[in-house]
């Protein structure tokens, strides 16, 4: 019980650190494309919802099942956590060293059946098994006898006792029952909480885009968990960055003394990214499987391979055409033109890129497990970068 009160006090001081606002990749002042919604954030497509459960504690050797402990659970709504009413989605991915589940039914029906939910690897299953008795505890089954939830994953071992098993289900329950729409909190929060993007700091990020009124105006929204990647491609604005930041890899404390060259426990190759893209334009499973699919030019934008033992998977849902599901007769429903999608795509594109870029701006500095050290992207020292390239905004 000791343990437990412990861990609880120290999620309560870890949520009022994550209240304060880091600075955003436009307070930075990076060049980006296209216009954003007021939060530029997942949240600007009307209805979504989203809520984390932050978990962190102790600190040194790494003694599985005590800790350290550096993890969470992050769960996003599309109509919000008091609607039942399905949403058309589709999913894709890029790398397929990961999981995400629930994704053959979305495949077959055409219909995202619930809230997608994003923690560590290991913790996949008590997370989506908690999820459907949220469902049941809330009474909230009476439409359907079963429940196949998306549960999605990176991995956190580098900084987190992940084979201790830390995510309980009453953690995913704080996550889903705190889901509101607004700002969303970003970096080392929920199940972004242990993660490294690009050898930095990363975690969870969000970014949105408003298309033209001539192409719809449209809204569409990302967020990602940010777990991938190495050092040496990541480019921020056309940038080189992975080039010019050499040093602040990750290291074990005291990084300067006689332990920092030993090994750390993540590899290069190791790592993913979960991408949820939302839009409120009238899009049919189809056309939202070509949107998914582009979210990985964002992360390409950004310098991301997909790596071998990379697990990229996205999922994408439109929260136009509602109660389409519940319809007994003959459904009606709306779809844009295949020939106004680009814009779309466009802003997906844009996103992404915003999203992983704000992931790393927000997350900060931590020590996990065994005294290992993962950097924050240092905001100042990007300023220098982009303006050593004239791609600084005044």
């Amino acid at each position: 019980m000791k343990v437990r009160t412990s861990l609880l006090a120290l999620i309560v001081t870890a949520a009022a650190a994550h209240g304060q606002r880091r600075e955003r990749a436009r307070d930075v002042g990076i060049p980006l494309e296209g216009t954003p919604g007021p939060l530029d954030a997942i949240t600007d497509v009307a209805g979504v919802e989203v809520g984390h459960r932050t978990l962190m504690s102790g600190s040194g050797r790494l003694v599985v099942g005590k800790g350290p402990v550096r993890t969470g659970v992050t769960a996003i709504f599309p109509r919000g956590r008091d609607s039942a009413d399905p949403v058309f989605a589709a999913w894709f991915t890029m790398n397929g060293n990961g999981e995400m589940t629930g994704t053959t039914w979305v495949e077959e029906s055409g219909f995202l059946w619930g809230p997608v939910a994003i923690t560590n690897t290991h913790s996949v299953g008590v997370v989506r098994d908690a999820v459907i008795e949220w469902y049941v505890r809330k009474d909230r089954l009476h439409h359907d006898e079963w429940s196949l939830p998306v549960v999605a994953e990176t991995w956190d071992g580098g900084l987190n006792d992940i084979n201790g098993f830390h995510v309980t289900k009453q953690d995913a329950w704080a996550a889903l029952d705190s889901a509101r729409g607004g700002p969303v909190a970003e970096g080392n929060v929920g199940g972004g909480t242990g993660m490294v993007c690009n050898q930095f700091k990363g975690g969870i990020g969000t970014a949105s885009r408003r298309l033209e009124t001539r192409d719809g105006g449209y809204t569409v929204g990302v967020l990602v968990q940010c777990n991938y990647g190495r050092r040496r491609p990541l480019r921020i604005a056309g940038v080189p960055v992975g080039q010019e930041l050499t040093d602040l890899t990750p290291c074990r404390e005291p990084c300067r003394g006689p332990r920092s060259g030993l090994p750390v426990a993540i590899p290069l190759d190791f790592g993913s990214i979960i991408i949820v893209v939302a839009t409120d334009a009238p899009l049919l499973p189809h056309q939202l499987k070509r949107v998914a699919k582009r979210a990985a030019l964002g992360v390409g934008r950004m310098g991301g391979l997909a790596g071998n033992s990379s697990g990229d998977i996205f999922i994408a849902f439109s929260t136009a055409n509602q109660r389409a599901s519940r319809d007994s007769g003959l459904a009606q429903v709306a779809m844009i033109s295949n020939d106004q999608i680009t814009p779309l795509f466009e802003a997906t594109v844009q996103a992404t890129e915003e999203a992983i870029i704000n992931a790393m701006l927000a997350a900060q500095t931590m020590t996990g497990a065994d005294d290992v050290t993962v950097y924050a992207l240092p905001h100042d020292r990007l300023r220098e970068i982009l303006r050593k390239y004239n791609r600084l905004n005044p």
